[in-house]
């Protein structure tokens, strides 16, 4: 297995720049997840380090080994780099069976037959397809396909693996399967993952170790999902990690009140300083109860979502969202209903200044 190193990366097409200075390091036998945007660089990033594309400037390591260079010219081609990549879009050859799909980087690399045959049918075993060897893509499953495409990016034995949005065109459920099937294979094999995607979902399931890159391609934060999903570094990440609620907090004679300048803030105090506060919490974070404590509120809409009830809340002229387990609604008989006086109380917030609720705050 191979880390990846990159430093002070940059690359342009034309006047547009893609990347300016990226610094990311992946630590061997991980899986590393890099969520961002869609158009934020992640997919241009993934061919410079498959060696697809030239850097302009700064470097590329695969374990200990420079493998493009902008100073120094150095590029070295992707067949000798050590990895397998999967795409998006599969890329099987539909006039191509299974086995020779996955055999096929082996017969462009002259591997002798016997031992071609008995590492294409471990692979195929690998990733749960044996006795499909005889099939035909059009004979196979999306996930299926899926399938053979990981096949083939680990029959060569790669020190790392690249996938690029692998799952983005299979239906949700299939999506769930794959995400665990890739996680556990990564762990049985112990290879290095780099896992690119747009989905929060996948990044947090499957990774180790994260970065989120926003728009224009800079890492705003990198960590373990835990850290960042509950630590957040800013808004922008808070934002794209999850549905997330604000709402504007204000200091006014020594007391915390909402933006109407009347209603209370009910929940944890602030961690930082200013008269003009913002505070975010998830749907989950809020408890919704029709009496008691906590920050009054109104339903504008409850809806049923089979394991949760969604309900979009007025509070003081700001409409919010809280989410809470249908079972125990139903069972307790705390499903609230639309026009409905409520009480909100919060689990965990997190605090920002305020300019993050203004148009256009990233």
């Amino acid at each position: 297995m191979a880390g990846v190193r990159i430093e002070g990366l940059a690359k342009a097409y034309g006047d547009h720049r893609v990347h300016t200075g990226l610094d990311l390091e992946v630590v061997p036998g991980q899986c590393f997840t890099l969520l961002g945007p869609s158009g934020c660089g992640k997919t241009v990033l993934m061919r410079l380090i498959a060696g697809f594309e030239a850097v302009d400037a700064g470097r590329i390591l695969i374990g200990e080994r420079v493998v493009a260079d902008g100073a120094s010219g150095v590029h070295v081609p992707p067949d000798e780099r050590g990895i397998g990549m999967v795409f998006q879009d599969y890329a099987v050859w539909p006039h191509m069976t299974v086995f020779d799909n996955v055999a096929y980087p082996l017969r462009i690399g002259r591997v002798a037959a016997a031992e071609l045959a008995e590492r294409t049918r471990a692979a195929v075993e690998q990733v749960g397809l044996a006795g499909l060897e005889a099939r035909l893509p059009s004979q196979l499953s999306g996930g299926q396909q899926q399938r053979v495409a990981l096949a083939r990016a680990l029959v060569s034995r790669p020190e790392l693996l690249l996938l690029d949005e692998p799952l983005n065109n299979l239906d949700a459920n299939l999506r769930e399967e794959m995400r665990f099937e890739i996680k556990a294979l990564q762990e049985r094999l112990g290879i290095t993952v780099l896992y690119v995607t747009h989905d929060q979902e996948i990044a947090l399931a499957i990774a180790d170790r994260m970065a989120v890159m926003d728009a224009s391609g800079r890492p705003r934060q990198s960590g373990t999902p835990a850290e960042l999903f509950d630590r957040p570094a800013d808004d922008f990440v808070f934002r794209f990690l999850g549905i997330a609620n604000f709402l504007e907090v204000r200091r006014v004679d020594g007391s915390l009140r909402l933006a109407d300048g009347r209603t209370p803030w009910a929940g944890p105090a602030p961690d930082r300083p200013g008269d003009r506060l913002a505070v975010g919490f998830r749907p989950g974070d809020v408890v919704a109860s029709r009496g008691g404590e906590g920050l009054p509120g109104v339903v504008r809409r409850a809806s049923f979502l089979g394991a949760q009830v969604d309900y979009l809340v007025e509070v003081a002229g700001t409409t919010i969202r809280a989410a809470v387990d249908s079972g125990r609604a139903f069972r307790e008989g705390r499903v609230l209903a639309e026009g409905e006086d409520c009480r909100l109380a919060f689990l965990g917030v997190q605090w920002f200044d305020a300019g993050v609720l203004d148009a256009g705050a990233a």
